[in-house]
């Protein structure tokens, strides 16, 4: 196999002319070329793995980067972004690389996601915990990021909060608190916990 030509593309970008290859073209960014020192000659087929997968790694490292620089990401999160693009082995590496740098950390994610869910969306225990699951957080992780907004009166006391800010106007009537009771539910909160706070209105419409 032998490399026919590097010449400048665009940019940072190096167009790689290859004989006897499949993909005769090599779109490169500047720094893998000078890392692995290409240029015309003869190269082997082990080296041009190599140089490939090298570049597919920078590509998914500054895709991860930029997604990062956007908003926050457990790592399953950001392997599922990554995915979408790259081998399941590029994407383990650069989520690897980022873990271990600290641009990406499941504790401080799922402590950042368990402070939105019950203190700006007053979601129940269960609900957010199904949905610190879904964003790929293991059951320690989770149980650590909950563990402040689990007790019973920390619960009550936001369910109270959210009732007064959303619900109140509804508790006029028994169909409007049957539709109440079913919006808390969706909330994630249990059928006791919406008792006890619920119980703290007069409820009664017998008359």
């Amino acid at each position: 196999m032998k490399i026919l030509s590097v010449e400048k593309y665009k940019g940072d970008t190096y167009l790689i002319e290859i004989e006897g290859n499949d993909n005769s073209r090599l779109y490169l960014n500047k720094k893998i070329v000078s890392e692995f020192n290409i240029a015309p000659g003869n190269i082997p087929e082990t080296a041009l793995s190599e140089i490939i997968s090298a570049d597919n790694i920078r590509k998914a490292r500054e895709r991860a980067l930029y997604l990062l620089d956007v908003r926050d990401y457990s790592f399953t999160g950001l392997y599922e972004k990554l995915i979408q693009n790259y081998p399941d082995e590029i994407c383990m590496e650069v989520c690897g690389l980022l873990a271990s740098n600290g641009l990406i950390n499941d504790m401080r994610y799922a402590e950042n996601k368990a402070r939105q869910l019950f203190e700006v969306k007053y979601t129940g225990v269960y609900k957010a915990r199904q949905e610190m699951k879904l964003k790929g957080l293991s059951e320690d992780v989770i149980n650590a990021a909950i563990e402040p907004y689990s007790e019973r009166e920390s619960v009550l006391n936001r369910l109270e909060e959210l009732v007064e800010k959303k619900y109140e106007r509804y508790l006029t009537d028994e169909k409007g608190v049957n539709k109440v009771k079913a919006a808390l539910h969706r909330h994630g909160y249990s059928y006791g916990e919406i008792k006890a706070v619920l119980d703290l209105y007069d409820l009664d419409f017998s008359d």
